[in-house]
């Protein structure tokens, strides 16, 4: 099967969870015999084309023209991905199934659809409404309508976790089957042979001090005001604890207002963007990793945390509910509200035995039921409906077209027969 993916985002361009999903997706496909290829952004020196070990990675500019806005940015990145696609189809021929991420890359999804008749399966990652607690602007409406026109394009939509099938059908009103739930996945083996690193956990903590580790991007759904706010009531009980904050975002200046603010200077670590291989090293140095999201469709970064054996705590909305059973392989605490997150991560500090019991069956729940192995097979299984939907749709336009047809045959030659029958009762009346 030949398959193209449609991303803003694609390694070493990583601007949230999108690269990492689009990019194990497309290895595993591939490893199972596909033929995939990416039409992705390109930013700073990536190369214009890349062999990605089997995948063919197509990146490219948008126009040089200045965009006004995020918006008009977006437009012009979809008319070079429609321009790319439309050049690999010429030398290589069509793709049996378009796979589009987000509303990022819908008018090039949506444009290539109709210009070759190539179904679409959308995967939406998060919705403009759950990002923001609901629409409040222009802006916020033409992404909010752009979702809906995503999934209203395409044959089939994939989402991550229930709460976004739940979302997606009270948000835009798709047939409930239309919907398929499937779980982001992971590499089982990404932390094999990563140990403890001291020398590079004394950069954030002293070595009588348990970590608290928060890992992602610094943006008000995720919740790190709610850590930060959390620490005084932590640090009252257990007084040899530390914050780490890793990660970038456009709230960074805030929350270490908010620490300075309470005083936290010394309890709390700010350690900014951290490559790969860094992130790797810190899951193996925390002590307790901390998710307090108001607004999460999936939270990968949680499996990340459970695959390389840290306790960990997350709030209870979205996918992060579903991925965690309180006190058996992780712990949850209310959306929002410090105390509870607090209480679920003092009784992790003061309590191993409940924190080893919890790593172990997190490490095997995210191998059992995370794999990229059943996550391909079932997206395969979703581009086949989307194909055989668009084959029969194909067929029952033909069909009635052919109808239409010799409908007008036998219209035309009743007039005829009519016409005749006239012409010779006329014809009789005269004789």
């Amino acid at each position: 099967m030949k398959i193209l993916m449609l991303t803003w985002e694609y390694p070493p361009r990583v601007v949230g969870g999108i690269a990492r999903v689009v990019s194990d997706l497309s290895h595993k496909l591939h490893k199972d015999g596909h033929d995939v290829t990416v039409i992705t952004y390109r930013e700073g020196d990536a190369p214009y084309f890349e062999d990605d070990k089997g995948i063919k990675v197509y990146r490219v500019d948008n126009y040089m023209i200045n965009p006004n806005n995020f918006i008009d940015w977006i437009l012009q990145l979809n008319f070079n991905m429609i321009a790319k696609a439309n050049e690999i189809m010429k030398e290589q021929g069509n793709f049996d199934v378009i796979h589009a991420h987000d509303w990022l890359v819908a008018y090039s999804a949506k444009t290539l659809k109709n210009s070759y008749n190539i179904p679409i399966v959308a995967t939406i990652h998060a919705t403009e409404a759950g990002r923001n607690g609901g629409i409040h602007d222009e802006v916020q409406r033409y992404i909010n309508d752009t979702e809906w026109m995503l999934t209203y394009e395409s044959s089939e939509v994939i989402v991550n976790s229930k709460f976004m099938k739940n979302d997606l059908q009270r948000l835009f009103g798709l047939p409930y089957e239309k919907i398929n739930v499937v779980a982001n996945g992971i590499n089982s083996t990404a932390y094999s042979g990563v140990e403890k690193d001291y020398d590079f956990r004394r950069q954030y903590a002293a070595d009588n001090e348990k970590i608290i580790l928060f890992m992602g991007r610094l943006v008000y759904e995720k919740g790190v005001q709610h850590l930060i706010s959390a620490m005084p009531k932590i640090l009252e009980n257990y007084h040899d604890a530390k914050l780490v904050i890793a990660g970038k975002g456009g709230m960074l200046d805030e929350l270490k207002a908010q620490v300075e603010a309470m005083g936290l200077g010394q309890k709390v670590y700010f350690t900014g963007y951290l490559n790969a291989k860094q992130v790797s090293k810190m899951y193996k140095c925390a002590d307790i990793s901390v998710f307090p999201s108001t607004y999460e469709p999936f939270g990968i970064v949680a499996l990340e945390a459970m695959l390389a054996g840290v306790p960990t705590v997350v709030s209870d909305v979205g996918g992060l509910n579903e991925i965690v059973e309180h006190g058996v392989d992780g712990m949850k605490s209310y959306a929002g509200n410090p105390n509870s997150l607090a209480d679920s991560i003092l009784e992790l500090l003061f309590n191993p035995q409940l924190c080893e019991s919890i790593s172990k069956k997190a490490k095997t729940k995210v191998k059992n039921e995370y794999s990229w192995t059943k996550i391909a097979q079932d997206t395969h299984f979703i581009y086949q409906k989307a194909i055989c939907q668009t084959m029969a749709e194909r067929q029952a336009h033909q069909i009635a077209q052919e109808n239409a047809k010799k409908e007008k045959k036998i219209k035309s030659v009743e007039t005829e027969i009519t016409n005749l029958i006239s012409f010779n009762k006329k014809r009789q009346a005269y004789a």
